[in-house]
């Protein structure tokens, strides 16, 4: 199905089941479960380096990464970690709230419309180890993945890569540890038979889990990987 029927079928369903905003339950706007006033409180991202998504007063490439250039070639991100985009991300990642994944996946191809984002042949969201997919029941990455690239034409591939070695949770380790963390964990199993894709995360802190399955990406042939995250966390 393509995104322009796919646009059809959400402004009927939208004129038969008008939403609701997920953060106040006022009438939605634009065919989505947010009204205008907390879509004008979302904690948009602005300028940003170019390479890691870092919040930068002015646009270009940071200096961490002009001193390490990550594996990606370009990194993008709708939001800042922030209330109310922080509560949204937890509702999905552990509150198992799996409907909350429309609304970010239509957020996300929102922004890379109106910034008018490079878009890649493919989307290929950050992949859970089995464990602790089986654990969640779902990939929160993936919803998210499957509901943009609904919107935006762009097909998605949850079987390109995999995680093959289960890490510790990143949370509270430092950049250098991180990196280690993640190094060599995953595989590309299905080598894209497109030269630009997209990896696809719900939160960039560091960069360096989606940089890892970047790097995996370059090494199994892709010319081009970016990643399009939904929020940055600062540093």
């Amino acid at each position: 199905m393509n995104a322009k029927v796919d646009e059809h079928l959400d402004a009927l369903l939208a004129w038969l089941l008008p939403p609701q905003c997920t953060l106040c339950g006022a009438a939605g706007s634009e065919r989505l479960p947010l009204c205008d006033a907390c879509r004008g409180e979302l904690p948009y991202l602005g300028r940003a380096c170019e390479r890691c998504a870092q919040p930068l007063p002015v646009a270009g490439v940071c200096g961490r990464c002009l001193r390490h250039p990550p594996p990606q070639d370009r990194a993008r991100a709708a939001f800042r970690y922030a209330t109310p985009l922080d509560r949204l991300v937890q509702r999905l990642k552990f509150g198992r709230r799996l409907g909350v994944a429309r609304l970010l996946g239509a957020l996300l191809a929102k922004a890379a419309q109106s910034g008018h984002w490079e878009l890649p042949g493919l989307l290929i969201p950050v992949p859970l180890h089995d464990t602790r997919l089986r654990q969640r029941g779902y990939d929160q990455a993936q919803a998210i993945a499957h509901e943009a690239g609904r919107r935006l034409g762009i097909p998605v591939d949850a079987h390109a890569c995999r995680r093959v070695r289960a890490t510790a949770p990143q949370t509270g380790l430092a950049l250098a540890d991180r990196r280690r963390n993640v190094r060599g964990a995953f595989a590309v199993q299905k080598p894209p038979a497109v030269s630009h894709v997209a990896v696809v995360d719900d939160v960039m802190t560091t960069g360096a889990t989606a940089g890892a399955l970047a790097l995996a990406l370059k090494r199994a042939g892709v010319a081009r990987v970016d990643v399009w995250a939904l929020c940055r966390a600062g540093r």
